[in-house]
């Protein structure tokens, strides 16, 4: 099968797949389902850049930070966390290849960073192609610096799907964090 690169979407169709970050709390406001959810970086749409919520957690540089959402409709794919200072330096959307099939062009993968890089936490989690619904968690460690409202984003890349003009295959999420740097411990300076 010939594989083709996504390069830019532009075609306005209803997206399948939603979820919602639960935790920390999201920096705009979510419906039920997780909308806005769209636009890189952090969600919104092209209509509706979503309503700010003004939250900001304060966490400790080093320290376990528990992430949870809820995936409210199901689509296959994976998820992704990076944590940057601004929502302009968070990561591009994953680079995604396309796939023929009966009812046109889909997603068919995209590439996960087995060795993720800063701004990039982890990359690849919760990979599914069974149809599921309900709560995810996980716990990241917070990278050892300094950084006053920093922006961690969650993505989920949708697999086998036909995309949306405002983010292509992609749902984004962010949260404001403060992160204050545990001076016990060595400063990640790969994050500076």
């Amino acid at each position: 099968m010939k594989y083709f690169v996504f390069l830019l979407l532009l075609v306005a169709t209803p997206s399948l797949a939603h979820f919602r970050l639960i935790s920390p709390e999201p920096w705009i406001v979510e419906d039920e389902r997780g909308d806005p959810q769209k636009l890189w970086p952090c969600g919104g749409t092209l209509e509706d850049g979503g309503t700010r919520s003004g939250v900001i957690t304060s966490v400790v540089g080093g320290s376990l930070m528990t992430v949870k959402l809820n995936e409210t409709i199901y689509h296959p794919g994976h998820f992704r966390i990076s944590i940057a200072k601004s929502p302009n330096m968070l990561p591009p959307d994953p680079f995604t290849y396309l796939k023929e099939t009966d009812r046109g062009w889909r997603s068919d993968w995209a590439i996960i960073e087995e060795d993720p890089q800063p701004p990039i936490l982890v990359d690849g989690l919760w990979p599914h192609t069974e149809s599921y619904i309900g709560m995810r968690e996980t716990e990241i460690t917070v990278p050892n610096i300094e950084c006053e409202g920093c922006f961690m984003q969650v993505i989920q890349f949708m697999a086998n799907h036909p995309g949306f003009k405002e983010g292509g295959y992609t749902y984004h999420h962010c949260a404001r964090i403060d992160i204050k740097p545990d001076f016990s411990l060595p400063i990640d300076l790969d994050w500076q």
